[in-house]
């Protein structure tokens, strides 16, 4: 190939890409506000549990996990499950937001991700009847701790295991309830105090909350057991109390596993109905995920492809604002889904695990030449 041949195809490919995105930013890097918070792009890093804690305490591994991709370019980094109490942790290394002592070290994360630019949140979560565990690389097969390997009693709305790897649950009474909705509500109120941006409740993967609304799962005879209404209450609840006692102008998302893939579970009919409720309530977006509430043996067989929660996020939409989650992975793929209409944000979980600097990596791709760029790291050729 000659240099004359190289140079045309270089401006055709320039000229190409310009032309694409000559009517205005891609959509993946418009900017968008949820009350007093504008995010200055659509791209959220997911909440993951890092299993890295002791006593539920931030350190320096969440600094380096959470600083490297608040520096990468997602506009909002929304950190993994926080236990509102000390059982309602899934395993003895997760965080924890149950006591005032946890505020200092989130705080010093929170302070780091606004001077560069980026806003964070937190998920607040009680593992329910999964908690007790090993993190995933301890476990080989052998799930739940005993109390002798330092585990702990786990509760739930009924006396049912998860599946045989699990701890049977405690049937929480109506007293308990009440307890776990204040350890929500002060929970936030630290969220609030560490300075965080967002606060998401973790409503599904068959944790705590999860395991109220399914049938499968919550087989209660009074308020919070029964009817669809019944089954809710404990999230609305939670919701109602928590958008309380934070500011008005502070977003509050919640997580939900929109389809249980069990025939008698869970699924995107009540999803839809519980959407309407939530936005009435004060949740300004649902995050759609989907599973997680029933074992390997009792769930249908899922097919997870590129983007296969999308659906359920695009079913929502119609009602309520919502973030896509799940497989979705190259930065063309992800704009299409907002420019389609079918999300409002796109949660990125494994794949900000791989490549922290994937939002720097899709502006590029998608020809966008405005992103910022820490100055610390321009000259590596970004």
């Amino acid at each position: 190939m000659t240099l004359t041949n190289l140079l045309v195809q270089l401006w055709t490919s320039y000229n190409a890409k310009k032309a694409i995105f000559s009517s205005g930013t891609p959509l993946l890097f418009q900017p968008i506000t949820f009350r007093g918070l504008t995010l200055k792009n659509r791209i959220v890093v997911s909440p993951m549990c890092q299993y890295s804690s002791k006593d539920g305490f931030a350190n320096f591994w969440h600094v380096q996990h959470i600083g490297s991709r608040v520096v990468g370019g997602a506009a909002l980094f929304i950190v993994e499950a926080c236990a509102v109490s000390e059982i309602g942790r899934i395993t003895p290394h997760c965080l924890g937001l149950w006591k005032d002592e946890h505020i200092g070290m989130l705080k010093q994360i929170v302070d780091f991700a606004h001077e560069q630019g980026g806003k964070i949140g937190i998920q607040l979560a009680h593992s329910g009847r999964k908690g007790s565990t090993r993190a995933l690389w301890e476990a080989f097969g052998r799930t739940a701790l005993s109390n002798e390997e330092g585990g702990w009693e786990v509760v739930g709305p009924s006396p049912i295991a998860f599946d045989e790897q699990h701890r049977m649950p405690r049937e929480l009474s109506e007293h308990d309830i009440e307890q776990v909705i204040e350890e929500f509500v002060q929970a936030a109120k630290r969220a609030v105090a560490a300075g965080f941006d967002v606060i998401e409740i973790h409503g599904a993967h068959g944790y705590l909350i999860n395991s109220f609304l399914s049938p499968t799962s919550n087989k209660r005879t009074d308020q919070y057991g029964g009817s669809f209404e019944n089954r809710i209450r404990l999230l609305c609840d939670i919701v109602t109390r928590v958008r309380q006692v934070i500011p008005q102008e502070m977003p509050l998302f919640v997580r939900i596993s929109c389809e249980e893939y069990t025939s008698e579970g869970w699924n995107i009919e009540d999803t839809l109905k519980l959407a309407p409720i939530l936005k009435d309530l004060g949740v300004d977006l649902m995050d759609c995920s989907s599973g997680g509430n029933a074992s390997k043996l009792m769930s249908l067989a899922i097919m997870v492809f590129p983007g296969y929660q999308v659906q359920y996020a695009e079913k929502v939409r119609q009602v309520m604002p919502v973030g896509a989650v799940g497989k979705i992975t190259e930065p063309k793929f992800a704009n299409k889904i907002l420019e389609d209409g079918k999300a409002d944000l796109i949660f990125i979980g494994r794949q900000e695990l791989n490549d922290p600097y994937w939002p720097i990596r899709a502006a590029k791709e998608l020809g966008y030449s405005d992103m910022p760029i820490p100055p610390q790291y321009k000259f590596a050729g970004f």
